[in-house]
């Protein structure tokens, strides 16, 4: 069966356009974050036709067992196979641990058998700054070259001088990095958190490209 990409990027300004549609507020502690944002994907993934399954697993053979995946979005069609899913279209993981980043990386990247290769890959990822992201960008693609993988990679850290946390997106092919955009997470005017793109975003009056 053909197995096309999803449009990964778009998945991202969607997310970034709707996430004050969460209703997330300071009084959510970090478990109910997560599991709106999965939520969140899980809803898309039925919109788009696909089975949505949250806490799905997958054999990791470097552990030899069973690991967890935070969301799976599986393509089924009876016209191919009346009693098994086609391929394993997503594999989302979201982190809210910085100190779990690597991790993260390793699960939506790890070697598992063939039916359960996700054609498509999303990771939320916390992580402590700027610096970091290079390195697990590296090692994204150091992965991705086994894996073959159409991933969307979104880092998320908080920045001291803005008092806002910065939203960082890379889109990758399996033949390397294709696209990044960046946007801006904070409270509005009524407490709840909402996201925009960093070019549209303005804090007293000075673009967000000349604040670091």
């Amino acid at each position: 069966m053909n197995k096309p990409h999803l449009n990964l990027m778009q998945f991202f300004e969607g997310f970034v356009k709707n996430y004050r549609k969460l209703n997330l507020t300071t009084l959510h502690n970090r478990s109910m974050f997560t599991q709106k944002e999965i939520n969140y994907f899980a809803d898309l993934g039925e919109m788009l036709g696909f089975e949505s399954f949250i806490a799905d697993s997958k054999f990791d053979k470097s552990k030899n067992r069973l690991r967890p995946m935070d969301l799976a979005w599986w393509k089924w069609d009876k016209r191919v196979d009346p009693e098994n899913y086609a391929y394993m279209a997503l594999h989302l993981e979201r982190e809210s641990l910085s100190r779990k980043d690597e991790e993260t990386v390793e699960k939506l990247f790890s070697e598992t058998e063939e039916n359960f290769i996700p054609n498509d890959v999303v990771g939320i990822l916390y992580v402590d700054s700027e610096e970091r992201i290079s390195y697990l960008n590296n090692l994204v693609l150091h992965k991705n070259k086994q894996q073959q993988s159409n991933a969307l990679m979104v880092y998320r850290y908080f920045d001291e001088c803005l008092q806002a946390q910065r939203v960082w997106a890379y889109h990758f092919s399996a033949d390397g990095m294709v696209e990044e955009r960046k946007a801006i997470c904070r409270e509005d005017e009524f407490g709840y958190f909402s996201m925009v793109f960093e070019e549209e975003f303005t804090e007293r009056g000075v673009e967000i490209s000349y604040i670091k």
